[in-house]
């Protein structure tokens, strides 16, 4: 596959309209597992929502393949450009939902399940976040650029195999996807 880079935007992609959603409800996700040509670091990026440090990864659009969605957040996300080397495959999210307000869940979507009504451990009504399925592709940076579209948002950082695990700790679907790629242990 190609190296990611033709037609790069200094904007990121927002919003959910365009967001791909499988027959069971579950939001599409790509990612990339950023290595360097040697194998021996891997790239995590500051999480803009969470505290810590994540893989790159976003929502999988209906106008795009998945592997050019996963080279799209990388760049848009951590400023880089890659080579796609292998496709690591679906990795259901495993984190606890979180709920969300009903009322606030009845905007339209894609998705024929956004949300499933439950009630919480104090028997209250509310709506489960969705669940995500993530397609993460191993890939070798080929550039690093000075100016991103998230560079004000986000931190990119190199780790070694070790390091990125134990920073993923909270993130099993993140650490399944360092665990698959052929990064240096």
């Amino acid at each position: 596959m190609a190296a990611s880079g033709s037609n790069r935007s200094m904007e990121s992609r927002t919003g959910r309209s365009n967001q791909r959603y499988n027959s069971k409800g579950e939001r599409l996700v790509a990612g990339v597992v950023p290595l360097t040509a040697d194998k021996t670091y891997v790239m995590l990026i500051q999480s803009t929502r969470r505290k810590g440090w994540v893989l790159p990864k976003g929502g999988w659009e209906t106008d795009e393949e998945c592997h050019e969605a996963a080279a799209r957040e990388a760049w848009e996300e951590a400023g880089i450009l890659v080579q796609i080397e292998y496709d690591l495959g679906d990795i259901l999210e495993t984190s606890p939902r979180k709920k969300t307000a009903a009322s606030s869940s009845s905007s339209s979507s894609a998705s024929p399940n956004k949300g499933a009504a439950s009630k919480d451990k104090d028997g209250k009504e509310g709506k489960e976040k969705q669940r995500s399925l993530y397609r993460f592709y191993e890939v070798v940076v080929t550039s690093e650029e000075a100016e991103w579209p998230e560079r004000e948002k986000r931190e990119r950082k190199w780790f070694t195999f070790a390091e990125a695990k134990e920073l993923l700790k909270d993130r099993p679907e993140l650490q399944l996807a360092l665990e698959r790629s052929t990064m240096q242990r």
